[in-house]
């Protein structure tokens, strides 16, 4: 309500015409029903200038709520700043002009509460009287109050987010993904802020996209039997060849001979045998002759068994025998002294039996690995779908490799079509296109399971060595391995402290190509309140409040796929599950999916936002989003700014006074 005062700038003390004429006694009955059409008068009129001051009080209170409607969607990372005041102050006096509404001296102020939370505001101005103003009564003081704050309910958010190569790129001196992830983090920090304090339920999803999703775990997670056990990949499969081998088969009948050798000679110290002798030809003719060897001690027999170079078995038997003999020398110790000396010498003798057999050897018929033929082949996905290490024979020369899934899907059944529509009535069109069903649940029919991405399986076949061309045919003998990407993990919808928030954000990456429509089916089947995940998404809150559910559709540009890659449909160019020949109007039948989905989205109460960063709004995004819910993001600042926009609306930013 407006609080009125009045200035009476002539005053009431002095003794108007009027009141003079009230206290003369005379009768006169002119004089007094003139009287009577003043008073009346004054009465109308007083009633007018009321009237215009619930008016202005109505128009003052409008722009006042405006002005700090404007104030708290303009707090950001510096909170309720100057710029933010400004905003304010130009949304209120856009929204009240005294001139037009005959007041003067209007003045609004705000102020900043519970950490820039919340914002007052005081408006006043000075009304004008119309009437009131012959009875001396020249102004009426008008004063209102205003209060905007952002109080969150429950809400869930899923987040889909292009983090295809061109997210890599840079953009004012950081890449896209770095944007994004500081964007991400801001548009917490504002929910956050607005839910201080309060019991509301504030959840997250995500599903980061490129030319695939990775959904696998929390399908694993839901219901293992939701992916098929066996796929069929456009693959290679090894060829074996009977070939003629010589096999051994034993051994001729040995030869035999002997050798005989000895081993190092050594020996005690030398002691005094004769001597001294004055000369050293008297020394040596004392000197005895060494004696013979003779054996010392038992043998030892020791066996070995070798093939030699040529394939020979060599058996040899070896006799050790230590051997002694006494030596003797002549040494001068002294000056024309000479002594002949003796020490014992030992040494080991060996006596080898040799037997040598030549291979003996058969004719067999054996497979050996020829080549590799480039075709489409059925695996078994029932351990590899479970992330345990499995072994294929696709190795170099049919050698085995290991491969474990990183969790990335090849999508159900589709439709090679270029139009596909749904409504609420008539639901998906057409309606054997399982992949863009998002409530439908898989059944026994592999038809309606997912399957495994196996990048380590996917080849595409040429027509030459050279790899430049592809080739029609189901089978050739030339092909090459295919480009695979594999982005971060989705995540159903579930609490997040901050500092999960903030790693799963750091954990994106960026690579691959732009399927809007893999990404736009994942988020709307996590966030629908019908489909597979309904468990998930319809918890009550503690609370016991209503949620509000949002998907924040982010994508750096158009749809861009690729015929030759492995993405979620699989080896375009050979699968031909999108297109009629493998290539014609890839990216528009894509879009025709990507359209159809939307629509399923919002029909399920889900609010769809879109943000086109870096690139165009083109009119496919705009009719994908909500009402008033795409936002063209030219550079990071102004992708932080959609980010906050969206926050502020699902931190419900309203009146509360």
């Amino acid at each position: 309500m407006p609080t009125y005062g009045t200035n009476n700038s002539a005053g009431l003390t002095e003794r108007s015409g009027v009141i003079q004429f009230l206290h003369d006694q005379r009768g006169n009955i002119m004089p007094m029903a003139a009287i009577g059409m003043i008073a009346m008068a004054g009465m109308v009129g007083g009633g007018v200038d009321i009237s215009r001051g619930y008016m202005v009080q109505n128009r003052l209170q409008n722009a006042c709520d405006s002005g700090v409607l404007a104030g708290r969607r303009a707090v950001a990372e510096n909170g309720y700043n100057t710029a933010a005041a400004t905003q304010a102050e130009n949304y209120f006096y856009t929204n009240f002009d005294q001139a037009i509404e005959g007041s003067n001296s209007t003045t609004f102020v705000t102020t900043a509460t519970e950490n820039d939370n919340r914002i007052d505001g005081l408006a006043t101005t000075k009304l004008d009287t119309a009437v009131m103003s012959l009875f001396g009564f020249d102004e009426i003081d008008i004063s209102v109050d205003c209060t905007a704050s952002m109080s969150v309910g429950n809400s869930d958010v899923v987040m889909v987010l292009d983090t295809t190569g061109s997210m890599g790129s840079n953009l004012g001196g950081q890449t896209r993904l770095r944007a994004l992830q500081d964007a991400m983090k801001g548009f917490y920090d504002t929910v956050k802020t607005a839910s201080a304090g309060s019991n509301a339920r504030i959840r997250y999803g995500f599903v980061p996209y490129s030319s695939s999703v990775n959904v696998g775990g929390i399908l694993n997670d839901l219901d293992s039997s939701y992916l098929a056990d066996t796929t069929r990949i456009q693959s290679k499969e090894a060829v074996y060849e009977e070939v003629e081998v010589q096999v051994a088969d034993g051994w001729e009948d040995p030869t035999y001979y002997q050798e005989t050798s000895t081993g190092e000679v050594t020996g005690s110290d030398w002691t005094e045998f004769s001597g001294p002798h004055r000369f050293r030809f008297i020394c040596r003719r004392s000197q005895p002759n060494n004696t013979s060897w003779v054996n010392s001690g038992s043998t030892t027999t020791s066996t070995e068994t070798q093939i030699n170079g040529n394939g020979q078995r060599v058996v040899t038997t070896t006799v050790t025998q230590n051997q002694t003999r006494s030596s003797y020398q002549c040494v001068r110790t002294g000056r024309r002294q000479w002594y002949v000396q003796v020490r014992t010498e030992t040494r080991p003798s060996y006596t080898s039996d040799i037997e040598i057999s030549d291979p003996r050897y058969i004719t067999t018929t054996t497979t050996e690995f020829d080549r590799y033929v480039y075709k489409p082949v059925d695996f078994d996905t029932s351990d590899y779908k479970t992330f345990s290490s499995v072994s294929t024979v696709t190795g170099p020369d049919g050698s085995n490799e290991s491969s474990t899934w990183e969790g990335c899907i090849e999508e159900r059944q589709t439709v090679a079509s270029s139009t596909f529509s749904w409504n609420s009535l008539t639901g998906l069109n057409p309606s054997s296109a399982f992949d863009l069903d998002v409530d439908m649940a898989p059944t026994s029919d592999p038809a309606t399971q997912w399957k495994p991405m196996w990048p380590e399986m996917i080849y595409y076949r040429t027509s030459d060595s050279s790899g430049r061309y592809y080739t029609r045919n189901s089978e050739s003998n030339w092909g090459f391995s295919a480009r695979s990407y594999c982005p971060q993990a989705a995540r159903t919808l579930g609490e997040m402290d901050e500092s999960d928030f903030d790693a799963y954000a750091d954990s994106l990456s960026a690579e691959g190509f732009t399927y809007h429509d893999l990404g736009m089916i994942w988020g709307a089947r996590i966030g629908s309140p019908t489909g597979i995940f309904r468990d998930n998404v319809t918890e009550d809150p503690a609370n016991g409040g209503s949620v509000a559910r949002h998907i924040i559709f982010m994508t750096d540009g158009a749809m861009v796929p690729n015929y030759g890659i492995q993405s979620s449909y699989g080896l375009e160019y050979h699968d031909q599950r999108v297109t009629d020949n493998g290539y014609s109007n890839h990216a528009s039948r894509h879009t025709a999916r990507f359209l159809a989905v939307c629509e399923q989205a919002k029909a399920k109460g889900l609010r769809v936002w879109v943000i086109a960063f870096a690139s165009s709004l083109t009119s496919d995004l705009v009719e994908c989003s909500s009402d008033d819910s795409s936002f063209l993001a030219a550079n990071a600042s102004q992708l932080n700014a959609a980010f906050q926009e969206i926050a502020k609306d699902v931190g419900e930013l309203r009146v509360v006074q």
